[in-house]
């Protein structure tokens, strides 16, 4: 008898229907294989969210550990003549600045006005050379780094490819056109303000215009009119002169830099002082960053009555432990500042709900003992973790947590390595499902086959008795 090709056909039986019941139950451990993996993954993306939250609180840390922190400074002028800016080696102080002269590049233009920017110049040659006047312009000391141009003039030159010419050398000064209502004139600038950045032009064989283009008073050339001298900006602070070849005096007084922006009538006062609302920024972003671990940590942990349901790592004791470790922290003394010995006494308050707020009063009157708010803070190299500032207990305590082989790291390795095992499990029982069915396919198709066979051989006896009865009759 010929074998089935379609179980079920043959007996009548839902073949199909059966061997899906039969694989469902035979799924449930690989389901619960799949449940579990997703409670690991969750997991891990907890613990992944800690470490980040973690890793913001030692940032943070770090920087309160740091004594150039506490150094910074903040800087203001009493006049718009002056500004200031101040780093963390400066030291608070008050200057009064006073400002005799801006800085300035030299200036010149050519002694000819023409009808446009296309017009000829003549030809000849321009020699610019590069160096400072002296007193009254009577004379001229060269760079003494050889800084000078002689530019040839064709007799096809016009105002615009003089210019260009000018500008090609590129030996420190820059040429351009300025055009109004009585024509165009050719201007002659220093690329650099300051005093050593001057220049003198003068001609050979010139012709036409570019006969008019010299000027070096040293020698009675002054066919071109001097616009603005080059200058260095001269200053006084607290009495001393000090000049710049721009108008930016770096680091006249240690961390502080000034800017001249006009000549002062009465001199300006310079302010530099401790920047404590800068510090007091970065002591509340402390405390925002460990609200939110503790909170992230609070949320993780819980059982929620109401719901029946557990939050994603209820139960870790390496997540609450961190929890535990930061509260007892924060709770610690040090014996490293003489006038504070808690975080509390600085104006840090914990609440009821594990978080931490800032008490602005306490705090404000912290800071205005900055010196020791700065020694409850910052890394002083003590022997014994209680001498040590709480900037840099926090930091120690949350790098040995995140660091390799630290409890936060090992328990983020753990999972991963539980995830890794349970997909192995999965696989491992995708490969036995698939051999189940195999067998279950071929079993109930050899009892398909069987009972078509046996089908058949009633279907035959029914007739042959039926036959019988018929022919007795």
């Amino acid at each position: 008898m010929a074998t089935i090709s379609s179980a079920g056909i043959g007996s009548g039986l839902d073949v199909k229907s059966i061997i899906t019941q039969l694989m469902a139950i035979e799924q449930q451990p690989k389901d619960q294989l799949a449940a579990a993996a997703t409670k690991i993954q969750t997991q891990i993306s907890e613990v992944g969210k800690v470490t980040s939250a973690l890793s913001t609180l030692r940032d943070l840390s770090s920087k309160l550990s740091s004594n150039t922190f506490w150094n910074q400074t903040t800087a203001s002028s009493s006049s718009s003549a002056v500004t200031v800016t101040s780093s963390s080696t400066a030291l608070p102080a008050n200057y009064s600045v006073e400002v005799q002269q801006l800085a300035s590049s030299q200036s010149l233009m050519a002694g000819q006005t023409f009808a446009s920017s296309t017009a000829l110049v003549g030809s000849g040659t321009l020699n610019i050379e590069m160096g400072t006047w002296g007193t009254g312009q009577t004379t001229f000391a060269a760079s003494s780094t050889p800084s000078s141009a002689a530019i040839t003039v064709d007799s096809t030159d016009t105002v615009e490819s003089l210019r260009d010419k000018i500008n090609a050398a590129k030996m420190g000064v820059s040429a351009s056109i300025l055009t109004d209502a009585s024509g165009a004139r050719l201007v002659v600038r220093s690329t650099t303000s300051g005093a050593a950045n001057g220049f003198r032009i003068t001609t050979s064989g010139a012709t036409g215009a570019v006969a008019t283009m010299g000027y070096d008073p040293s020698t009675g050339v002054t066919g071109a009119t001097q616009t603005r001298p080059a200058a260095d900006a001269k200053a006084t602070i607290d009495g001393v002169s000090v000049t710049s070849t721009t108008n930016s005096f770096a680091n006249v007084m240690d961390g502080v830099s000034l800017t001249a922006n006009a000549v002062t009538t009465t001199a300006a006062t310079v302010t530099v002082s401790n920047d404590t609302a800068a510090i007091k920024t970065k002591l509340q972003e402390f405390a925002t960053a460990y609200t939110a671990l503790n909170s992230l940590i609070a949320t993780d942990t819980k059982y929620d009555g109401t719901t029946k349901k557990a939050g994603p790592l209820q139960g870790d004791s390496t997540i609450i432990g961190v929890q535990t470790r930061m509260r007892t922290l924060l709770g610690a003394t040090s014996t490293a500042s003489s006038a504070f010995a808690r975080m509390s006494d600085a104006g840090f308050e914990l609440q009821r709900d594990g978080s931490l707020t800032i008490n602005a009063t306490k705090m404000d009157n912290a800071l205005s003992n900055l010196s020791q708010m700065k020694a409850l803070f910052v890394d002083n190299t003590s022997t014994t973790t209680s001498g040590e500032g709480f900037g840099k207990q926090f930091y120690d305590t949350a790098y040995s947590l995140l660091t390799t082989g630290g409890a936060i790291n090992s328990r983020s390795t753990a999972l991963s390595d539980k995830l890794q095992r349970n997909q192995k499990s999965q696989d491992a029982m995708d490969a036995r499902l698939a051999q189940t069915q195999k067998m279950l396919e071929a079993q109930y198709g050899a009892l398909d086959t069987q009972m078509a066979s046996l089908n058949g051989l009633s279907s035959y006896v029914t007739q042959q008795v039926t036959q019988w009865n018929k022919t007795g009759a």
